[in-house]
């Protein structure tokens, strides 16, 4: 797991894994690696004996990662082998209940009235908090500035301060200050309407072909035998088959994607073109 214990990829890796030992007759151990934004877990893998016993939780963050940095010591797409998505889920818009928008129409109006220039929260150049902030710069002709901070939960404690703007969070991240009214939520990132959250738009309602979905999905090292691959990806189309692994993903903000291997490749390889296009627009520079 390429991030701490604690955090909400961490609790879905070690629901899968109760359930993966289960189903494998054997224990199937969480071993958090956390460090250089999830490349540390990344690079140990790549690197691992093929043999499908060093699994990977892949987080959004490796292809935005894949994009961002300009050498990588493995290849992301020929180093590690995908297996099976997890669950996906987007990001949410929030801003503070007393702000000068209500909705995404509101704040890009506000943002280009030149009153002030509006900051979001980052966790980070390359992180997916960042690139998604400015894929909407670049869709909207904003130019928010970002600032970085570190975790989710000091994110929403800045802006309850006022000193942000506004910050594109993930569903868990957010959910407490959600529920108590502390933050309202302007609009989600996903294509379509998000089942935690049916009261609130889309980003793309208001600002058309806006798609961001991130996700949690397995992988191992690269060149493992296709009949391992095989054999993984059938146990977690079982896993993610139970009902309270969906129910458990479902009160995390998440949804079940039991996408296979070779759609795996192709969610991520899409997501690293979209990352670079994003790089490229906005004239950020790479690491």
């Amino acid at each position: 797991v390429p991030f701490a214990p604690g955090a909400g990829s961490d609790i879905v890796a070690r629901i899968t894994a109760e359930k993966m030992s289960e189903g494998l007759s054997q224990p199937v151990v969480v071993e958090n690696k956390s460090g250089a934004g999830g490349m540390l877990a990344n690079r140990y893998v790549a690197g691992a004996v093929p043999d499908g016993y060093t699994l990977l939780l892949m987080t959004g963050a490796y292809p935005a990662q894949a994009a961002m940095l300009k050498e990588l010591s493995f290849d992301p797409m020929k180093d590690v082998s995908m297996i099976s998505l997890l669950m996906e889920y987007p990001f949410v818009l929030i801003a503070r209940p007393d702000a000068p928008y209500k909705s995404v129409k509101e704040l890009i109006a506000y943002a280009k009235g030149g009153a002030v220039r509006l900051n979001y929260a980052s966790s980070g150049a390359g992180s997916v908090h960042h690139l998604t902030s400015e894929l909407f710069n670049a869709m909207t002709g904003i130019d928010a500035v970002p600032i970085t901070y570190r975790g989710g939960s000091v994110q929403i404690l800045e802006l309850l301060a006022g000193r942000v703007d506004f910050v594109f969070e993930t569903l868990p991240s957010a959910a407490s200050a959600l529920s108590d009214g502390r933050v309202r939520a302007l609009a989600v990132t996903s294509g379509q309407r998000w089942p935690a959250l049916p009261e609130v738009p889309t980003v793309s309602e208001a600002l058309p072909g806006f798609d961001v979905i991130s996700f949690l999905g397995i992988a191992t090292t690269g060149r493992t035998p296709t009949f391992i691959i095989d054999r993984l990806g059938t146990e977690m189309r079982r896993v993610l088959a139970l009902a309270d692994v969906r129910e458990r993903f479902r009160q995390l903000g998440g949804e079940v994607a039991s996408i296979g291997a070779t759609e795996m490749e192709t969610v991520v390889e899409d997501q690293i073109r979209k990352w670079q296009y994003v790089i490229a627009a906005r004239g950020i520079e790479r690491q």
